[in-house]
């Protein structure tokens, strides 16, 4: 009589995916990875946080279901990980198209806006990727980090720091950060207008002005 050999637990799993993502991966690897991440966007664009599963991810882009597990231990993770793809292509076109705006809060407030604006021409993908950081639990956190960092790095770009930031601008980002994810689930809720959002993220933006050096 033979045994099964006993299904990975969701920890073995997030061990796994934790040592596949710190190491380099290889060509074939990361083509892998960008048709999983394209599948699940493809998903949460037809249909929200619901419509991203696993299995139905892993056929679409061509992958084992288990192969898919070792990349993104849950849906939570995939989604986090979608968020993070989507912002490093924001990232990427706003060094393309910088905003124009001499004022620093003012070219940060045009930049989130511009990236909010993004998320709205896709409600499904953005309450789904929201949804999932919203979930995320400690076994995410190294993706949830890196989402921080993306975040972090398009508001210092926006506000074209010459020298490395203070440690009250640092925590002036943090609140922007924290003030525009609660625009994005406040609006998703139906419970702001996108007016409503842009006063908020204006306002919170004001903050660079008060955290930056004195001239000497």
């Amino acid at each position: 009589m033979t045994t099964q050999p006993p299904k990975p637990t969701r920890r073995a799993q997030a061990a796994s995916s934790s040592s596949l993502s710190s190491t380099p991966l290889t060509e074939r690897q990361e083509a892998r990875r960008r048709r999983i991440l394209h599948a699940s966007a493809q998903l949460a664009r037809r249909g929200g946080f619901d419509a991203v599963q696993m299995r139905e991810v892993a056929e679409s882009s061509n992958v084992a279901l288990g192969t898919l597990y070792r990349y993104f231990p849950s849906k939570v993770h995939l989604l986090v990980a979608t968020m993070q793809d989507q912002l490093q292509h924001m990232h990427e076109t706003l060094h393309k198209r910088p905003p124009e705006e001499t004022d620093a809060a003012a070219r940060v407030a045009e930049t989130l806006m511009r990236a909010f604006r993004a998320m709205q021409r896709e409600p499904h993908l953005a309450d789904a990727m929201v949804r999932a950081l919203t979930f995320a639990d400690r076994s995410v956190s190294p993706e949830v980090d890196t989402v921080s960092r993306l975040t972090t790095a398009i508001i210092l770009d926006a506000m074209g720091l010459k020298d490395a930031p203070t440690p009250e601008q640092l925590s002036a980002v943090r609140v922007i950060e924290h003030t525009w994810h609660s625009a994005l689930i406040t609006w998703l809720s139906g419970r702001a207008s996108i007016a409503q959002v842009k006063i908020d993220i204006a306002t919170v933006c004001r903050l660079i002005d008060v955290t930056a050096p004195a001239a000497e």
